[in-house]
């Protein structure tokens, strides 16, 4: 009897956690789909011209959900603003908020999320962290100048980095945009196959 309770359990459990993996699978799906309406929309693209009459979709890893973690959150409240650097001359002021401690691939990994400075009180963006980071396959794979993550701030001591959802800079798109470069410290050295792929200019 005792066995028959715990193969139910069992089943049930599994039952739940293939349900639950479904809805972040779909959420992601529905995350791709938006991107790719808003790239291919003029109203909202960041598209040059010339590549946007030939534009079909964003090309993405497959989705994956071992590149869906969750982080130990260190909240690192002294640190000293400073001013990222840029594709252009451009230099805005960020603090780095926090870090994200986390094992992939059998390592033991860290990033640092920033806040920037002059958004930070703007309505709608007061939890609101920027994750730049590089990894193994930037420049074989992924973008060369690194991808980026958006998070917010999490009320605990975790946090949740869907790496399916990592993106290029604008100005992997388009010269006219000014763009962070990541700091050296966000450097895994491990391959995030996963989130959008390198820009194939048309």
């Amino acid at each position: 009897m005792y066995l028959r309770i715990l193969l139910v359990l069992c089943c049930f459990g599994s039952s739940l956690l293939a349900q639950n993996d479904a809805a972040i699978i779909s959420e992601i799906e529905n995350y791709r789909n938006s991107e790719n309406e808003r790239f291919s929309n003029p109203e909202t693209t960041i598209l040059e011209p010339k590549d946007l009459k030939l534009f079909d979709s964003l090309d993405f890893y497959p989705i994956n959900l071992k590149y869906r973690v969750t982080a130990r959150f260190v909240r690192t409240p002294d640190e000293v603003p400073f001013l990222m650097r840029t594709t252009t001359s451009r230099l805005p002021e960020y603090v780095k908020y926090g870090e994200a401690h986390f094992q992939l691939e059998g390592k033991e990994l860290v990033l640092s999320l920033y806040q920037n400075t002059g958004s930070k009180d703007e309505e709608g963006d007061e939890d609101y962290l920027f994750l730049p980071l590089t990894d193994l396959t930037s420049g074989d794979g992924s973008y060369g100048g690194g991808r980026f993550l958006d998070a917010h701030i999490p009320k605990g001591d975790t946090i949740v980095l869907d790496f399916n959802k990592l993106y290029n800079p604008y100005c992997a798109y388009n010269k006219l945009y000014s763009c962070p470069i990541p700091p050296k410290e966000n450097d895994l050295q491990v391959r995030i196959e996963a989130g959008i792929k390198d820009v194939k200019h048309l």
